[in-house]
């Protein structure tokens, strides 16, 4: 019997064993953790070199980009929450995916970054801002902000006995704290670690209102925050859809940081002390502005007001981002994890007077990304590859051992994470449309362009209802408008990145670029039609607008 046994027990050696006499065992996925922030743009980062990183305002989040690679030309598709987000799960443009403003959802069914996910056997969570309406369900697990949320003592809905979204708990502290709180107690005591797991943390952080945690309230207080000269002079930057004829609409189009905006100008709102008491008891706004300050003195204290609350949102972000990072080392996690971190969209700090996103300006424009995995990502490296916020979960879903799903319109860069070069055939322009128009008192009207290395061209088609009472109008007004709405002028803009990174200069109908404008029209319509983004059944009255002046000098 002993023999026997000794035998079954040398087979069994065998078998679990190569030819080599080694262990033979499966490789182990990769988890994933994909963070994204809201409205962290890229200019409040270090790594970016930006006017505001001489503050060190993100040494975590700079150290996990600098051990991976980092993407200089990331692009987001529609520069608002909502669309970005349907966007990153869906892996569509926006006309695809059906989610063209803040009125979108997706439904379950259509939460197609978590289903990959979970067929290549990982287990799912999302937690923290989700903001697509419908409940989450395509995850394992859920604990998500109703809508934007609350910054102080937000409540979440989870998963119950109740139909969504009846069943909510509540908490007590800052909402950047509570979601990381959230974030390791499911890793650490909630998910099946027979798994990997796919996690996306989503900070509600730093959106307006910029409701910080009060313990930062006096962190960069005595500090001069570093301003953009265009905050002050616009230069040539905009055309008539975005100014007006003659200036004529500069206090109507664009939310502001100064007086200039006569609808939202943020100073309105900043000196009020509305959102401040919380997150700063003494606030008091009389120790910053006087009687008798000239519009520009106003102007750059009701910006440093303004960035200092935006940065000490950032810090919380950057400070929880640290303690995730301590776990997943205290946990043996952290090189057997692919960390992705984004924002939601990039955002208009004080840039041509702007503030908010929606624009296609390189600030609202660009999305900070950066991804660490150093079992095949090269520390260190960085890459000025093209690529936009469509283009996320194919990545993922190769990363962890699939193929991109057909009905994904983006395309898997992960060639370019593991090889650090650009493959030969790899898209060389990025398409954007913003699709609401004079919307939310921001006050940005509808347009659509395309992005290359070296140049922007945008369209600003100034139209979005028809002018009759059918029943899409109606559907229109009520999604995108308000009692501001308005047609606006219809104008194109282009800019030479190169030799104007700052965007200062439209040079639309110059005759050097005549060549160089007329191919990005030819790109731009062959993208539109590519993705589906043309207008010709769907809107009508749009592709009329495109029609009449696509020719326009």
């Amino acid at each position: 019997m002993i023999k026997k046994l000794l035998i079954l027990s040398l087979t069994s050696i065998v078998l679990s064993c190569g030819g080599n006499g080694e262990k033979s065992e499966q490789p182990q996925k990769p988890n994933v953790i994909f963070i994204m922030s809201d409205d962290h743009t890229s200019q409040a980062f270090g790594i970016y070199g930006s006017r505001l990183a001489s503050l060190n305002p993100t040494p975590t989040l700079d150290k996990i980009a600098n051990e991976g690679m980092i993407f200089d030309n990331c692009f987001v598709t529609n520069s608002i929450c909502t669309p970005s987000r349907a966007t990153i799960i869906t892996g569509q443009y926006s006309q695809a995916n059906g989610v063209l403003d803040l009125e979108g959802h997706v439904e379950p069914e259509n939460q197609y970054l978590p289903q990959e996910m979970k067929k290549l056997g990982y287990e799912t969570a999302i937690i923290g801002k989700w903001h697509l309406e419908r409940e989450p369900s395509s995850f394992d697990y859920y604990t998500v902000l109703p809508g934007q949320g609350k910054y102080h003592n937000p409540s979440f809905i989870v998963q119950g006995e109740k139909p969504w979204p009846q069943n909510t708990i509540q908490t007590e502290g800052h909402s950047s704290d509570m979601i990381t709180d959230i974030s390791l107690d499911w890793l650490k005591n909630k998910r099946d670690k027979n798994k990997p797991f796919f996690l996306m943390h989503h900070f509600k952080a730093p959106h307006d209102d910029f409701e910080f945690a009060p313990r930062y309230k006096d962190y960069l207080e005595e500090t001069h925050i570093p301003e953009p000269a265009s905050l002050y002079d616009n230069g040539n930057n905009g055309s008539i859809a975005t100014r007006g004829v003659n200036d004529s609409l500069i206090h109507d189009i664009g939310s502001s940081v100064s007086k200039r905006n006569t609808i939202r100008g943020m100073h309105m709102r900043l000196w009020s002390g509305q959102y401040t008491k919380i997150s700063n008891p003494d606030f008091d706004p009389s120790k910053r502005i006087k009687e008798g300050m000239s519009d520009r003195e106003f102007t750059h204290e009701t910006y440093q007001e303004y960035l200092k609350r935006y940065l000490r949102c950032v810090k919380g972000v950057d400070d929880n981002m640290a303690r995730l990072v301590q776990f997943l080392k205290d946990e043996g996690l952290y090189d057997n994890t692919i960390i992705v971190y984004t924002g939601d969209q990039g955002f208009m700090l004080g840039e041509h007077d702007y503030i908010d996103k929606r624009w296609m300006y390189e600030e609202s424009l660009r999305m900070p990304f950066f991804v660490r995995y150093p079992k095949s990502i090269k520390a260190g490296s960085r890459t000025d590859a093209i690529i936009n916020n469509s283009d996320f979960a194919p990545t993922l879903i190769e990363m962890a051992g699939g193929k991109t799903p057909d009905y994904m319109q983006g395309n898997s860069f992960k060639p370019i994470l593991e090889t650090g070069e650009e493959p030969k055939d790899w898209q060389q322009s990025s398409y954007y449309r913003y699709w609401m128009h004079m919307a939310h008192a921001h006050a940005n009207p509808a347009h659509f362009g395309i992005r290359t290395k070296k140049y922007k061209l945008i369209f600003f088609y100034g139209k979005y209802w028809v002018d009759t009472d059918e029943p899409d109008a109606e559907w229109n007004r009520k999604s995108w408008g308000n009692r501001f709405t308005f047609h606006t002028p219809v104008a194109w803009e282009f800019y030479d990145l190169e030799n104007d990174p700052k965007e200062m200069n439209n040079l639309y109908g110059d005759p050097a670029y005549k060549d160089i404008i007329g191919d990005l029209k030819d790109q731009l319509a062959d993208k539109r039609k590519e993705l589906n983004e043309e207008d010709g059944d769907k809107f009508p009255h749009i592709q009329e607008v495109i029609n009449k002046h696509w020719n326009d000098l």
